[in-house]
């Protein structure tokens, strides 16, 4: 656990992801070792993984906010979206299929990530009025996906924010923004889903494991600040393309893992 919440932690902050991406597959392999349910072991990861994403997500935004790297109007108004598809992604969890859900998903990592690999970044910082439908649209659909995957929804939000011409520092710290209304939700729907199936899982309440939760929290956090500090001393093309490497990575291993299902 200590050896995951490293790396976690700094890409967090270097990328405004949550870390769910890396602490999903290993607190999964990690709870199944353990001989927990296998029938709610993914959730118990999930829900465990949100509930770290909370306050790393804190630390994250405000180093970022330092650099005035976060547009707190977006987040407000796109991110009410991105909530409204948190919960109903985390009530449709219960009964999905994971297989289909992973290949969708690594689909549209690689074509985010293909898509930050050639975009070039604008000489000047162009902020285009995004519509209301596109809000709703990208935004319920970055919140729904993010839920049964215990994401933070960041590869999805700073591409969609880049997009709609914010410059790559800028949406990555909106998207940590964004991710900490992400793993609230989340995480509070893991707890009540958890609780409500008394699932019974040892050592944690609902669907969130106490002792993974201590563990992972002082090293993520600390992490999430250095990575935070990082990113705003690269050059931002650099950064929209060590991004796209960085989903081309998680595409590749998510493509891998529908194969294995």
């Amino acid at each position: 656990m200590v050896l995951t919440a490293i790396p976690v932690g700094f890409f967090a902050g270097l990328f405004g992801i949550g870390g769910g991406l890396i602490s999903v597959p290993f607190l999964y392999y990690l709870f199944n070792s353990f001989g927990m349910d296998p029938n709610y072991v993914m959730h118990l990861a999930v829900g465990t993984s949100f509930s770290i994403i909370i306050p790393t997500s804190i630390v994250s935004v405000m180093t970022h906010h330092k650099f005035k790297a976060v547009d707190f109007d977006i987040v407000k108004s796109y991110g009410l979206f991105v909530v409204i598809g948190v919960i109903f992604g985390t009530i449709f969890a219960a009964s999905i299929k994971t297989k289909p859900l992973v290949l969708f998903f690594s689909v549209v990592v690689f074509i985010l990530a293909f898509y930050l690999l050639y975009l070039k970044e604008k000489e000047t910082n162009i902020k285009l009025t995004i519509k209301l439908s596109s809000k709703i649209f990208f935004g319920f659909l970055a919140g729904f996906i993010s839920a049964p995957m215990g994401i933070g929804g960041a590869v999805m939000n700073v591409p969609i924010l880049k997009f709609f011409g914010y410059s790559i520092n800028n949406a990555i710290g909106s998207a940590a923004a964004i991710g900490f209304l992400i793993a609230v939700f989340g995480a509070g729907g893991f707890l009540i889903s958890g609780s409500y199936l008394d699932v019974n899982m040892p050592l944690s309440i609902g669907f969130l494991n106490i002792p993974a939760f201590l563990i992972f929290i002082p090293i993520t956090t600390f992490m999430a600040r250095i990575g935070a500090k990082t990113v705003h001393k690269i050059d931002k093309q650099r950064i929209s393309k060590y991004f796209g490497f960085f989903l081309i990575v998680i595409g590749s291993k998510f493509l891998f893992e529908y194969f294995k299902l």
